[in-house]
């Protein structure tokens, strides 16, 4: 087991257990974080899915009003006309046959990968490496765009966007930000995120969807949220 070192022990007790407000989980993360980073801000997620059938799964791609705090390296799988206005709207790579034997070799140096549809048999070879890193451009995630949307699926990118996707335990892992984030952008950036799983809740799941909800930094304990709150969050 991890021996939990005097600052971690520290924070624990600031943070206590009971359940907090998405407001005051916030200030306590912020306040308890005592790493000599810039931490990251996670929310961890427990949900009543059955992770087993696929109708229960939930994957949806949450733009975030405050981004990351993480610099977003964007590739674009185009060509022609659509591959200039993707080098003007600022993508770091724009791919060619180079790039694809890269990715073939092992290279992923980036965070997000977008293509346009006519692309997509070019580089389906590429789904064995890409997937199982979630790089792989996929419509469902909002990656795969017509060449007219392919500057602003670039900005989009760029602000900051995650995946809500359940792990194999049915959990949710996320980051909203970093500690240096103001507090109100942090709860901007949580609540989005929380009320695009709400409006996901598959109808195969009955009941509540969120069993329990944790907030923290990367070196931080978890400051647990009030599921009442969660449930009825929008935005």
């Amino acid at each position: 087991m991890t021996k939990q070192g005097k600052n971690f022990k520290k924070a624990a007790i600031a943070v206590g257990e009971s359940a907090k407000s998405v407001e005051a989980a916030v200030a306590l993360a912020k306040k308890s974080a005592f790493a000599k980073f810039d931490e990251t801000v996670e929310l961890h997620i427990t949900t009543s899915a059955d992770v087993r059938h696929a109708e229960q799964q939930v994957r949806e791609i949450v733009s975030l009003p405050h981004g990351t705090g993480k610099n977003v390296r964007v590739l674009v799988f185009a060509e022609g006309s659509t591959a200039d206005a993707a080098r003007e709207a600022g993508a770091d790579y724009v791919s060619d046959d180079a790039i694809i034997k890269q990715i073939e070799d092992g290279w992923a140096d980036f965070e997000v990968a977008i293509a346009t549809p006519d692309q997509m048999g070019k580089i389906g070879r590429l789904g064995r490496y890409l997937g199982r890193k979630g790089l792989m451009p996929n419509p469902r995630t909002g990656t795969v765009v017509q060449p007219d949307a392919i500057a602003d699926a670039i900005d989009e990118a760029r602000k900051g966007r995650v995946e809500i996707r359940m792990d194999k335990t049915a959990v949710i892992h996320t980051a909203i930000g970093k500690v240096s984030f103001e507090e109100e952008a942090l709860v901007e950036n949580l609540k989005m995120v929380v009320t695009t799983l709400n409006k996901a809740k598959p109808d195969a799941i009955k009941g509540q969807l969120i069993k329990k909800a944790t907030l923290a930094t990367t070196m931080g304990p978890g400051i647990n949220l009030d599921l009442s709150e969660l449930e009825t969050l929008t935005v």
